[in-house]
C-alpha cells in the first residue's frame, strides 16, 4: 500500500492547479480519498480527533448493504432455478439461462452455487451499467462545476439496483440512474442540496414511465416467459392465494426486487448503521411503530370487499420493500429529517403512509416508495417547526 501511496503523490502534480491535468482533479481526488483518509492536519484549535469523513461515512453504509447484496444474488438465482427446475423447454430463456447451461451448472434451488452464480449474472450487469453511466454524470458535474465528486454516489449506485427487478432492461436502468443523479439531485446543486433520494426518484420514475415492464408479474422473476404475481399482489387478489409462508418472507425467499425482498438481511444492515450511529434508528423505530398500528387498526375495522385489510402487521413488516425502505431509504441524511423531534414524526408519518397506500389502494400494493418520497417534501417543515419551537423555549427560559 505504501507503493500506491507513493504514485499518487507523485501524480497529484499533475492533477492540481497549473498541472496538465487540473480539469479532472475531481477524478483524482475522488480516487484518492476512497483508497486514504487525508494526510491534512489541523494546525490551530480545536482539533478534529476523527478519520470518519463523508466518504467513510458513505462507505459505512455499503458496508451495511452487504447482507442484501449477498441476498440479491442467492435469492435471485434461486428464484430462477426453481422456476426452471419445472420447465421442460429452457430453450427461449434470458441469456443468463445460456450462460448457466454454458457453465455447466445445476437448475438445483438447492445448490447455494448455482443459486449465487445465477443471481449474479442479473444482479452485476444492472450494478455496472449504474456505476458506469451513474458515474459518468457526477463526473462530468464535478468537472464542470469544478469540484469535488460527491461520495454520495458511493450509496446511491448500490441501492438502486438492489431496489430493480432482476429482468429490468438495461437501457431502462441507464435512463433511471440517469434521471436520479440528474433530476433528482444534480439540478438542486449536487449532495447536500436534494429534497428527493436519488435512488428512489430513480425507481420511481421508471415505475411512471414504464408501469407495464417495471410493475408486471414478468419482470419478478429472471424467467423468460413465466409470469408469476409477487406475494404482496397474491394478497391484495382475492382471486389469488398466497404461496409462501411468514418465514419464507422474513427470510427473502419470494419473488421481488433483487435487494429488499430480505427482512432479516436489512435488520443486519440497521445494526450495523445503529451501532455505527450512521443511521438514525428514531426513524427506523418510528416507521415500525406507524406501520405495526396503522395495520392493527385496519385489522379491527375490517372489510368484506378489500382483502388487504385482514393482512396482519407481521406480514406488512415481512413483505414487500418495507424493511428495506425504513433502514437505507428513510435514514437519508440529506432528504430526511435532521431533528431528534422531526424524526419521530417524519418515521412514524412514513410508516402509516406504507400501510395507507398498500390498504386502501389495493391495486398499488407496494406503498414504501410513495411514501418516503412523499414525506421527504415535508421533511424541511416539520424540522422547521421544531428548531421554532426550541427557539422560542430558549427566549422564554432567558425572559426575552
Amino acid at each position: 500500500m505504501k507503493l500506491l501511496r507513493t504514485f499518487l503523490d507523485k501524480q497529484a502534480k499533475y492533477f492540481k492547479k497549473g498541472g496538465k491535468l487540473q480539469r479532472f482533479y475531481p477524478i483524482f481526488e475522488m480516487v484518492d480519498t476512497i483508497l486514504y483518509t487525508t494526510g491534512k492536519r489541523t494546525k490551530t484549535r480545536p482539533f478534529v480527533h476523527d478519520v470518519i469523513d463523508m466518504k467513510r461515512a458513505m462507505i459505512m453504509v455499503v458496508y451495511a448493504l452487504i447482507p442484501c447484496s449477498i441476498m440479491a444474488l442467492y435469492n435471485t438465482g434461486y428464484q430462477a432455478n426453481a422456476a426452471l427446475a419445472g420447465m421442460s423447454d429452457i430453450s427461449n430463456g434470458f441469456w443468463q439461462t445460456q450462460a448457466m447451461i454454458q457453465l455447466g451448472l445445476p437448475f438445483d434451488p438447492s445448490n447455494i452455487l448455482s443459486n449465487i452464480v445465477h443471481g449474479a449474472l442479473f444482479f452485476i450487469p444492472v450494478y455496472f451499467v449504474t456505476i458506469v453511466v451513474g458515474g459518468i454524470w457526477e463526473a462530468l458535474f464535478a468537472v464542470v462545476r469544478k469540484h469535488e465528486i460527491n461520495e454520495g454516489f458511493l450509496v446511491t449506485s448500490l441501492l438502486f439496483p438492489l431496489i430493480c427487478p432482476p429482468a429490468i432492461p438495461y437501457w431502462q436502468v441507464a435512463l433511471g440512474i440517469s434521471f436520479g443523479v440528474i433530476i433528482g439531485k444534480e439540478i438542486f446543486g449536487g449532495v447536500g442540496m436534494n429534497i428527493f433520494n436519488p435512488a428512489l426518484m430513480s425507481r420511481a420514475f421508471l415505475f411512471f414511465a414504464y408501469p407495464a415492464q417495471i410493475s408486471g408479474n414478468k419482470v419478478w422473476i429472471g424467467v423468460d416467459g413465466l409470469s408469476q404475481a409477487t406475494p404482496l399482489a397474491q394478497l391484495s387478489d382475492p382471486l389469488l392465494e398466497l404461496s409462501y409462508t411468514w418465514r419464507e418472507a422474513f427470510i427473502g425467499l419470494i419473488p421481488g426486487s433483487m435487494g429488499e425482498t430480505s427482512t432479516i438481511a436489512c435488520l443486519l444492515g440497521a445494526l450495523v448503521l445503529v451501532v455505527t450511529q450512521i443511521g438514525s434508528w428514531r426513524i427506523m423505530f418510528a416507521t415500525l411503530l406507524g406501520l405495526l398500528g396503522t395495520a392493527l387498526l385496519f385489522n379491527v375495522i375490517g372489510s368484506d370487499t378489500n382483502a388487504m385489510f385482514s393482512v396482519s402487521p407481521m406480514w406488512h413488516l415481512a413483505l414487500g420493500g418495507y424493511a428495506f425502505a425504513a433502514v437505507f431509504m428513510a435514514t437519508d441524511p440529506v432528504s430526511g429529517t435532521m431533528t431528534t423531534g422531526g424524526k419521530w414524526i417524519y418515521g412514524l408519518l412514513i410508516g402509516i403512509l406504507v400501510v395507507l397506500v398498500r390498504v386502501v389502494n389495493p391495486a398499488f400494493p407496494e406503498g414504501a416508495m410513495l411514501a418516503i418520497l412523499f414525506m421527504n417534501i415535508f421533511a424541511p417543515i416539520i424540522d422547521k417547526y421544531f428548531i421554532n419551537k426550541n427557539i422560542q423555549r430558549r427566549l422564554l427560559r432567558d425572559g426575552q
